[in-house]
């Protein structure tokens, strides 16, 4: 028999594809772009459905908007406002930190000092009243001052942003790194290294020494979805605005990079896993990505509205229109959400979404330690549960019904997702799910087409071909494996059988053709179904006669066995009809069963306009002769000796030793009397009937050595216990015709026919 795998080697290869095209896309060699839009569209839905939308108090946004620019002017506003604007925040109000996503990158010259100071140096030169003048306002009029002096000492911290051209432009002056390089050891990563940057004016960042870069990540798509924690320039490493003001609320511990220590790895292979912060002997690690990223965990639609984060207008605050210490103990974060100033990003949860809020939705969620992230072991998972889930499918779909198949693909799909969203909720990790369920879809409808277009295809052919000749239960065996089926002719060994009613010829002549139709159809249809029943092949029906095989097209070992099971049960089935037809008057009917076993040729044979599933053989044509001796010797089953040695399970009575037309040698014909008991309290029925047989080899016995007087006696003994036994009566004609003639010396008992 076919291995299940190598009879479904196909299906499984074809189910492989994409498990191959997903792993390619996986390890970064055939990266499909559909997959990770889609991954992104997965996020962004599992984001958006699992978002608190809840009011966060801690953290306010002073906003430059629309209302700001129309009352206090266009921006950037003078530097004494901001200064002003600060006093106000931290003195008044008691903002506990300061963050500004704006950069103050030039001098503001608005205040005329510096044209007072040239005048002074040229035409007013020589006029003492102005150079007293001047000196007495400078310390009102240097608004840079101001703004520093208004920060100097206090919680706040400025924000810059780091560029990437060509010309490597930079202004202002940035902060100290927060890691060196030295940190790093050489490990790489995918951290972007700038190469420019615009930052504070010197006394501003004097003033306010710790300060963050605020530049997004903008992903292929163009959407915002994660903020770098960590920027590189120089070799050296600098810190998001969100992280300085994080440091700055839990008292500015230390940067450290922790790297993955898996054993396996060398120290220069080992991936980045977390940025930690260590204060003492305390840490707290903050997971990112191999670009030194964290995915922001957005509370809502974002804006004034959302109700995720408190707006303020910065108007109100610098009018005075907001209670005193309405701030107390909050974060502050100065931004805009005026479209004019360019702050405003495409997120997953909005397509205008103000900048300086995705910096409040990571500071809060570095203070809830709630941060998404994208491991660095997000690839191998990817790969692992690839290869898990595409075998699984590969290997037990084709083996599979259609609706087992469906129940056990969605079944592995929604087990992918819920891991998927386990550790996502539980773990804030964002794993790539794209690719295993568009892998497990794609291996599903490939191995279902396949099993449809193709397998179904030969399995319908293969129905058509036998579903007339084999038991349908017998087709469904065929079906699981098609391919080892075929009407062409082959050699094997098998037990054909013939079966013939006696007396039809007569009864035909005393009934409508109607009438005999219906008899036929009666008298087959009980005869098929015992056949099929006992998994026979049936081979065609001609006039009063069936003819069926066993062993072909499906293979049975016990071919034999049930062929004269089936014979048997046919001889009850008929004595049924007869026991009907004798209650309506009609007369019985009766047949004779030929059954022989051996090497015959099976498949399709026939002309080029009729063909026909059949057996050819010496051993077929033995078996339609053994069925006409049914009648010579007054059974209904007549079977070879082959046939009799392969079903050893039944009590059989052996009736001559014949040579049919034909054939040269001699063979013993036997017929079943019934099944052996299966236990060894053999019933008294079953006790006379063993009697009987030994008496009736003794009496075959003294036949074949022409002893006529004795097989006389004990076929006197076998009459009076079977007086309605045909078998018995010939015998005793034969001896008694014997007994006065001439008989050959080298006659062993044979009876030879000349007639089919």
């Amino acid at each position: 028999m076919t291995h299940p795998f190598a009879r479904h080697w196909r299906r499984i290869a074809l189910t492989l594809v994409p498990l191959v095209l997903g792993l390619l896309h996986a390890i970064g060699v055939v990266p499909l772009g559909v997959l990770s839009n889609l991954d992104n569209l997965v996020y962004d839905a599992r984001l958006r459905a699992t978002m608190p939308r809840t009011l966060d108090e801690r953290i306010v946004i002073v906003d430059i908007d629309e209302a700001s620019l129309a009352e206090v002017g266009h921006w950037p506003w003078s530097r004494n406002k901001l200064a002003e604007l600060t006093q106000e925040i931290l003195s008044r109000q008691q903002a506990l930190l300061l963050g500004f996503d704006v950069v103050f990158a030039e001098a503001d010259d608005s205040s005329g000092l510096k044209r007072m100071q040239t005048l002074a140096q040229q035409e007013l030169g020589g006029i003492p009243e102005f150079q007293t003048q001047l000196a007495r306002l400078s310390k009102d009029l240097d608004y840079d001052a101001l703004f520093a002096k208004a920060m100097d000492d206090k919680p706040v911290v400025l924000g810059y942003y780091f560029t990437h051209d060509g010309q490597a432009r930079r202004s202002g002056v940035i902060p100290k790194p927060v890691v060196g390089a030295e940190a790093f050891a050489g490990r790489s990563t995918k951290i972007v290294d700038w190469t420019g940057y615009g930052a504070n004016l010197g006394d501003l960042a004097a003033a306010a020494p710790q300060a963050g870069f605020f530049n997004a990540m903008t992903e292929p798509d163009g959407v915002v979805r994660a903020l770098p924690l960590l920027a590189r320039f120089q070799g050296q490493y600098y810190e998001s605005l969100s992280l300085a003001m994080f440091r700055r609320w839990v008292g500015m511990p230390q940067v450290e990079p922790r790297f993955s220590n898996e054993k396996f790895l060398s120290a220069m292979q080992q991936q980045l896993e977390s940025v930690v912060l260590r204060q003492g002997s305390t840490q707290l690690a903050i997971p990112v990505d191999s670009r030194v990223a964290a995915l922001i965990p957005f509370r809502g639609e974002g804006g004034p509205r959302a109700g995720s984060f408190r707006y303020i207008s910065a108007a109100d605050v610098l009018a005075h229109r907001i209670p005193a210490r309405s701030l107390r103990g909050k974060i502050v974060l100065l931004g805009t959400t005026t479209p004019g100033l360019l702050d405003l990003r495409v997120t997953p949860v909005g397509a205008a979404y103000p900048g300086v809020e995705t910096h409040a939705n990571l500071m809060a969620g570095l203070m809830d330690g709630r941060v998404l992230v994208k491991p660095d072991y997000a690839d191998g998972f990817e790969v692992t549960l690839l290869v898990v889930v595409g075998l699984a499918l590969a290997l037990c779909l084709p083996f599979l019904s259609a609706s087992q198949a469906v129940a056990f693909s969605l079944a592995v799909i929604a087990a992918v997702i819920g891991l998927n969203f386990w550790l996502y909720l539980g773990f804030g990790l964002v794993m790539p799910l794209a690719s295993i369920v568009v892998m497990g879809a794609a291996a599903f409808v490939l191995n279902m087409s396949f099993g449809y277009f193709v397998e179904s295809r030969s399995k319908r052919q293969l129905a058509e071909l036998f579903g007339t000749y084999v038991p349908p239960e017998l087709v469904d065996e065929m079906l699981t494996d098609p391919d080892r089926y075929s009407m062409t002719a082959t050699t094997r060994e098998l037990t054909v059988m013939f079966c013939d009613m006696r007396g039809f010829t007569a009864m035909s002549e005393t009934m409508a053709p109607t009438q005999l139709q219906a008899l036929l159809n009666g008298v087959f249809s009980r005869l098929t179904d015992v056949i099929r029943r006992n998994r026979g092949t049936i081979d065609k029906y001609m006039g009063d006669c069936v003819m069926a095989f066993w062993g072909a097209p499906v293979e049975t070992r016990e071919h034999a066995a049930l062929a004269v099971k089936a014979a048997i049960e046919m001889t009850q089935a008929m004595q049924l009809l007869n026991i009907e037809r004798r209650e309506k008057g009609l007369p019985e009917i009766s047949m004779g069963i030929g059954l022989n076993t051996g090497t015959m040729c099976v498949g399709d044979m026939g002309s080029h306009d009729r063909r026909s599933y059949t057996v050819v053989g010496d051993a077929v044509n033995l078996g339609s002769r053994l069925e006409g001796l049914s009648k010579t010797y007054g059974v209904e089953i007549v079977a070879s000796a082959s046939t009799r040695h392969q079903a050893p399970g039944f009590t059989w009575q052996e009736l001559d030793r014949v040579s049919v037309k034909g054939k040269g040698h001699a063979d013993a014909i036997y017929s079943p009397r019934a099944r052996q008991a299966p236990t060894t309290q053999i019933p008294y029925p079953q006790v006379a009937e063993a009697a009987e047989l030994a008496l009736w080899a003794e009496a075959l016995q003294a036949y074949r050595l022409r002893q006529w007087d004795a097989c006389s006696a004990l076929l006197l003994q076998l009459q009076s216990l079977n007086a309605e036994k045909y078998l018995y009566q010939l015998y005793a004609q034969r001896v008694g015709s014997m007994r006065g003639q001439f008989v050959d010396e080298n006659w062993d008992g044979t009876t030879r026919f000349q007639t089919k």
